[in-house]
């Protein structure tokens, strides 16, 4: 088959579909027969697969369409209902793709408007929705049975154990808290003894502390995986949008997509946001959930409402011992650190070493993440099954019941505090969020036991006592802050 002149000219939206693809073909063709025309299969999930990898959201359907009409692709149907392609002539096909993509694509006229106009949003949602898909998709049909055994005997004690056996004694809850968020992430309610909800799962984590603590490696390498280093990803697949480079005015354009809809946003170097005056307040309207409209010279963002959540690291300057103060200017940033789960990077000895450590083993290969594909098979579940997912409809979403107990043992912590010092530096919040940490560490054990499916899940001994350990911990590192720091 010859094919004829310009006959796969591709318009711009499709190009980046075709050079995944012809990746694909390039692979198939240094691993497949040997003979250049052998018919040789492509799946449409593997097809996805690639594109996600690329962070190509656009959908291939159209593409195959004109492929297929061309004969270059005969659709059938694969096992599991999974499309797949035959490829009747792949050196034809690799060929008219390669001279399609070597053609330079039409210039973009240049914007003049007041603000650029925002990335394509809603592709990158799409793109985050079908990774989500794809994955529970693939666990419900390859791997539920595996993935239930695992969650009836997953515990929290297990969860912080096997972060501990990663990164040591002292690097260990930081590693936890981010995970733990993800758990969280499904916003499930939070039920008082009465059986009425008073408030939700969902928190803000931010991780703070000088340079080279590990912040970004809690908070991103760890949840998203790094194929640089051989992390793998922990986190949950597709509701984790990264905002690495991203201005606060772009994030506050871009919130608009998500309303009605719950992702984390990951932000490292928090502080670069309030290089620009007036952040504050708009931020603080998006963490509180709150109707979001922020009005300058160049136009209006919103009316919108966010629900999603965020996942920061800045740095602070450290004066000796546990004296700190903050390195970002505004006065009113106190009031978003109020609204978040915070958890102090001090670098200590100890702590310095460990870094060291497990950098060093990271490196040298001696790090096994081998809970990591199933950790993120059973996050994925009780997502879906907590967030309504329709695969998910099997089983019901649980709140989780709050005790009074819970909250004696937080009291506890605080008057001890209070006991040493009359005008604390710690806000009455920071109890609420331990609440949530709690809360999320009851998510891990939602397959546990014989309790009927619609009952609120329990928080026990061992939620009890993560909650007390980062309380007690974050009230120590709040009186460590300069009073003068704001």
């Amino acid at each position: 088959m010859v094919l004829p002149e310009g006959s796969l000219d591709l318009p711009p939206e499709d190009r980046g579909v075709a050079r995944v693809l012809l990746g694909l073909l390039d692979a198939t063709a240094r691993t497949g027969p040997a003979a250049p025309d052998a018919p040789r299969l492509l799946r449409l999930s593997e097809i996805r697969r690639g594109l996600l990898r690329e962070r190509v959201f656009q959908d291939p359907g159209r593409l195959l369409l004109r492929l297929k009409r061309r004969g270059l692709l005969e659709e059938d149907l694969g096992p599991r209902g999974d499309k797949v392609y035959r490829l009747p002539a792949v050196a034809e096909l690799r060929e008219g793709l390669r001279d399609s993509l070597s053609r330079t694509p039409p210039r973009e006229a240049p914007f003049s408007g007041g603000y650029r106009p925002p990335p394509d949003e809603r592709q990158e949602i799409e793109g985050m929705d079908t990774a989500f898909l794809l994955h529970l998709h693939e666990v419900l049909e390859e791997r539920l049975e595996e993935t239930l055994r695992f969650g009836r005997e997953f515990t929290l004690g297990k969860l912080l154990d096997y972060c501990r056996d990663l990164f040591g004694e002292a690097l260990y809850l930081d590693i936890a808290l981010g995970l733990l968020q993800q758990y969280a992430l499904a916003d499930v309610p939070l039920v008082a003894p009465g059986g009425r909800p008073t408030g939700t799962t969902g928190f803000h984590l931010a991780l703070f502390g000088p340079p080279g603590t590990g912040k970004t490696f809690a908070i991103d390498d760890f949840l998203r995986g790094n194929d640089r280093t051989g992390v793998p990803a922990h986190g949950l697949p597709g509701r984790n949008r990264y905002c690495g480079g991203i201005t606060p005015a772009q994030f506050l354009r871009v919130g608009s997509y998500y309303q009605g809809r719950t992702f984390n946003f990951i932000v490292p170097e928090f502080n670069d946001w309030f290089k620009y005056r007036g952040m504050v307040e708009p931020l603080k309207l998006v963490m509180e959930q709150r109707e979001v409209k922020w009005e300058t010279t160049l136009g209006t963002i919103g009316p919108y409402t966010f629900r999603s959540y965020f996942s920061v690291n800045y740095n602070v300057r450290v004066l000796g011992n546990t004296a700190w103060e903050s390195t970002i200017l505004d006065p009113n940033f106190a009031a978003l650190e109020d609204r978040m789960l915070l958890r102090f990077h001090l670098m200590t000895r100890e702590r310095f070493r460990a870094v060291e450590r497990s950098a060093e083993r990271l490196e040298l290969g001696e790090l096994s993440f081998d809970l990591a594909e199933r950790i993120r098979d059973h996050l994925t579940l009780v997502y879906g099954i907590q967030s309504g997912h329709p695969l998910a409809r099997r089983w019901a979403p649980r709140g989780v019941a709050l005790s009074r107990g819970l909250y004696q043992t937080l009291r506890e912590v605080s008057e001890r505090s209070l006991a040493r010092n009359p005008h604390p530096r710690f806000s009455p919040r920071l109890r609420s969020r331990a609440v949530k940490l709690a809360a999320a560490g009851a998510l891990v054990g939602f397959f546990h036991g014989d309790r009927p499916e619609r009952t609120p899940l329990p928080v026990h001994r061992e939620e009890e006592a993560l909650a007390r350990l980062f309380y007690q911990q974050e009230i120590d590192a709040r009186e460590g802050r300069l009073a003068s720091a704001g």
